[in-house]
């Protein structure tokens, strides 16, 4: 059977995450605009730093649960990291899709509403309520696609 588009980005998503450094979790980002994609992004280190298999967990050294103490955290987020790569290339984002192997959290909810990005489709959750607020709150199209 034929996917719908959702679920064509979302297969596309699982395979963009197995690119990801993180020791805890692999999480994939696709943008995608007029049925086109125009970026991609995993977590991980940033270009030209040590990736985390490299220097160890820091988060998980110190017991720091998932979805919180992001600032401890080496990697950048796979939606930071399209948005970054869409950025990098000289293509907007305005009015686009991004599509995420996990709910983003409160920082790429904001960094997704200021990108112009106008609707959000996921499958896991991430633990950051938050970020549901502020998509509400900027009237930010959210899907979570159950496969």
């Amino acid at each position: 059977m034929r996917p719908s588009w959702d679920e064509y980005f979302m297969m596309v998503v699982d395979v963009v995450k197995t690119r990801s450094t993180c020791l805890r979790r692999q999480v994939g980002a696709v943008i995608v605009k007029d049925k086109h994609i125009i970026s991609t992004g995993y977590n991980g280190a940033p270009t030209r730093l040590k990736h985390c298999e490299e220097v160890g967990c820091m988060r998980e050294n110190l017991n720091i649960p998932s979805g919180e103490r992001h600032e401890l955290c080496r990697g950048t987020h796979a939606e930071q990291n399209a948005i970054i790569q869409a950025a990098l290339n000289g293509v907007s984002t305005k009015d686009a899709t991004i599509y995420v192997s996990a709910s983003p959290c409160s920082m790429c909810a904001k960094m997704i509403i200021n990108a112009g990005i106008k609707r959000v489709v996921y499958e896991g959750d991430y633990p950051d309520k938050l970020s549901f607020e502020y998509f509400k709150e900027a009237s930010i199209e959210v899907v979570k696609i159950d496969r």
